[in-house]
């Protein structure tokens, strides 16, 4: 900085040197840059020149400015400065005319001091000798709190001259028309009916007439008691208002006559110190309004519990909960007035009680609708079974109804699986009402309300779900039920789909609703224990389904077999009219359950039409030769069976009654296996003659024509006949078969 200031060739600088600063110029820079150089300064020196200009014209302005405003202000104190004077020769009046005063008054200024006390003690004595009268008429007009007041005001006086006789009259005056005043308060106060703001002001009448605090706190309590319990009563009559309503009501009554009781008491007993009673009365008092809040919060909440029990899952959940919610918000404004009774923590209890009921109506209504929709899916197969039984049809016309029906199966079981679905939906949706933000209660921050919440998946869902899988298996567990044997076909689908998929849907839509994390706990029931118990309602009615259906085409061949005689049969030129039949209704389930099970498995190759044909001629001639072979030996029948036991032995076993897959091969061949061992067990139990023999002969290997189609293993089949025809040849007197080429042309023929 310093440098700046003394260089030469600065212009800024104090040191500036023209001729030394032109010179270094000339040598230094060419003609055209010294020419600008010289315009440079030409400018800087004409905007220099502009700048000092303004500066001077508008420090010129200000200067003028300035005069005018000096001008002005000398005028103005030259005005203030008379007034000034004419003040002090007004003050100097004033001081001597009060001097004046002074000195005239000074002689009476005692006596007009005494006339004054004098004159006020004077109406004190006037107060107090009317102060009898006075008390009499405005107890008279019922105006006790100014009665009480005018004697405070006189209290003070009597004390102080009461002892003098012209006022001990007065004195006892007084007080005999204030003991007639207690008593007449005290009887105000144990009438019924008194609302809490009256009996408030009677208890502060009372406590100015020294009444003693410990005995009128209990009686202000019981009386209070009362009277809430007048207004219960007259709540629990409020039958016709919604809960809004009903809400309003005890809030406006109950509650508000609660609260002024609460602060009356407080202020009266417990804020100030009383000093006639002994230490302990504060916490004695204290006690006693925490015991009077309790009871009567719980009386009245136990009402409010009960109204909302009778209109949940009756009237609008959404109003019930508006209602609880604002008696849950009066709750916590009073809980500053009894800090010792937790009011918000009770009408909490009464809102998650309120969701335990509204889960069970919600349950009781899952179940009806449930059952609503199995009485229509059996009254659909009823009709249709009652329909087909009264036309009577057996032919191609009775395969048309059936396949009508068949068509709509899928949409029943479509029908009842959203319609469920559906319904546990809306209500999960419903039940968000709990929890919405606009409450001033929060269940989840409360213990019992997450549990509550947790209730609504385990009780309300995962209950209902179990309610499925039990009706379910009270269905499949009755194999002489009269429900219609696709009725259990249709519950097993539904129990089968809900294993697949509604279970996983419902559980997760109730885990995301609610921010439950099901898959980590482990009290929570988990979605696979939910599907296994599914899938196994859905096999035990799939069993129940083939034993159903084989029993009734059991119940066909038995009665085929047991009322015909077989020893005077004629030769056999049909086949059996029943086991016709028994492979229709064959047909008919394999097509029933075709379009409800996709037949993805591969049955094995058939067998030529030839070993088709012949398998049983093959057979029936080898049991024959087994036949002559054992009477050879043996011709006792102890013999026969023990050799077919043998055989039974060293052959492979086939369980009749074991589970099903969920197929349609599985499923009709189980029914196939029934329907087979009961004519093996039948044919055992009866004697065959020649012909009799033939006939079984001729229905077995009809059988066998047309039951090939329907299993996937068709050795069973060969198996179970082989076992029917051996039987029947060792039950037979005279066990001749028929010519394999003559059974064949009847079974072609039928």
């Amino acid at each position: 900085m310093s440098e700046r200031s003394t260089n030469p060739y600065d212009m800024d600088s104090s040191g500036f040197d023209p001729d030394r600063y032109l010179q270094k110029l000339l040598k230094e820079c060419s003609l055209k840059q010294i020419m600008d150089t010289e315009t440079a300064i030409v400018r800087q020196t004409q905007t220099l020149h502009s700048d000092m200009q303004t500066l001077v014209y508008e420090n010129y302005n200000k200067f003028i400015s300035a005069t005018d405003t000096i001008r002005k202000m000398k005028t103005d104190f030259k005005n203030m400065e008379t007034e000034m004077n004419l003040l002090v020769a007004n003050m100097a009046s004033i001081t001597d005319c009060s001097e004046k005063i002074t000195d005239t008054l000074q002689e009476t200024r005692s006596q007009l001091t005494r006339l004054s006390g004098k004159h006020q003690l004077l109406k004190k004595l006037q107060f107090l000798s009317s102060l009898p009268a006075k008390l009499k008429s405005l107890i008279e007009e019922g105006n006790y709190g100014q009665a009480v007041q005018e004697y405070s005001h006189a209290q003070k006086v009597l004390q102080q001259y009461g002892n003098q006789p012209s006022f001990q009259g007065i004195q006892e005056d007084c007080v005999k028309i204030l003991d007639d005043l207690k008593k007449l308060l005290k009887d105000e106060f144990q009438k019924t009916g008194k609302t809490a703001q009256s009996l408030t002001q009677i208890g502060e009448l009372l406590l100015q007439l020294d009444e003693k605090p410990s005995d009128l706190a209990k009686e202000m309590l019981q009386c209070a008691t009362k009277r809430l319990h007048e207004q219960i009563v007259m709540l629990q009559d409020q039958t016709d208002r919604d809960m809004m309503e009903f809400i309003d009501l005890g809030i406006e009554t109950f509650l508000n006559d609660l609260t002024l009781v609460i602060s009356s008491y407080n202020d009266m007993f417990l804020t100030k110190h009383i000093e006639q009673e002994v230490d302990g009365f504060e916490v004695i008092a204290r006690m006693d309004l925490n015991d009077f809040v309790n009871k009567n919060i719980d009386e009245y909440l136990s009402l409010v519990q009960d109204r909302a029990e009778v209109d949940i899952g009756h009237g609008d959940s959404q109003i019930i909960l508006r209602g609880l919610d604002r008696l849950h918000r009066r709750l916590t404004a009073m809980k500053s007035l009894c800090r010792a009774v937790d009011m918000s923590k009770s009408g909490i209890d009464i809102i998650i009680n309120a969701a335990y009921q509204l889960c069970k109506a919600h349950l009781k209504s899952l179940k009806d609708h449930f059952s609503d929709n199995l009485s229509s899916i059996r009254l659909a197969l009823v009709s249709v079974k009652s329909d087909s039984s009264l036309t009577g049809s057996t032919g191609s016309a009775h395969q048309q109804q059936q396949q009508q029906h068949q068509s709509g199966l899928k949409e029943l079981i479509s029908n009842l699986y959203v319609s469920t679905m559906e319904k546990i939906k809306g209500i999960l949706q419903d039940l968000l009402i709990f929890l919405q933000p606009e409450w001033s209660f929060n269940l989840k921050t409360d213990p019992k309300g997450a549990a509550c919440i947790e209730g609504i998946r385990e009780n309300l869902l995962v209950g209902f779900l179990r309610h499925i899988c039990t009706v379910m298996n009270g269905f499949g567990g009755s194999i002489n039920s009269t429900s219609p044997p696709t009725l259990l076909l249709i519950l097993s689908k539904m129990c089968l789909e809900m294993d697949k998929n509604g279970v996983h849907v419902l559980i997760s839509l109730v885990d995301e609703l609610y921010d439950l994390d099901s898959e980590n706990s482990t009290v929570l029931v988990h979605e696979s224990e939910l599907c296994s118990e599914m899938r196994d309602s859905a096999q035990h009615l799939l069993d129940s389904y083939v034993r159903l259906q084989g029993m009734n085409l059991s119940q066909m061949l038995r009665k085929s077999v047991e009322t015909r005689d077989w020893l005077n049969c004629l030769e056999p030129r049909s086949v059996r009219a029943v086991m016709k039949r028994v492979v229709e209704e064959l047909s008919l389930i394999d097509n029933v359950l075709g379009e409800l099970y996709d037949s993805n498995e591969q049955r094995t190759a058939a067998s030529s039409d030839s070993s088709r044909k012949t398998h049983f001629s093959l057979t029936a001639s080898k049991q024959s030769q087994y036949r002559s072979t054992w009477s050879t030996y043996t011709p006792s029948q102890m013999d026969n069976s023990f050799v077919s036991n043998i055989h039974r032995l060293f052959s492979e076993k086939i369980e009749i009654f074991s589970s099903v897959e969920f197929s349609k091969v599985s499923i009709i061949t189980g029914i196939i296996k029934i329907c087979l061992k009961t004519l093996l067990e039948c044919v055992r139990l009866r004697t065959f003659s020649k012909y009799g023999l033939q006939q079984i002969q001729v229905d077995a290997h009809y059988l066998q024509m047309n039951l090939w189609r329907f299993v996937s293993d068709e050795n069973l089949i060969h198996v179970l006949l082989d076992e029917i025809l051996g039987s029947a040849v060792l039950r037979c007197l005279e066990p001749i078969l028929m010519e394999p080429n003559a059974v064949e042309i009847i079974c072609e023929r039928n």
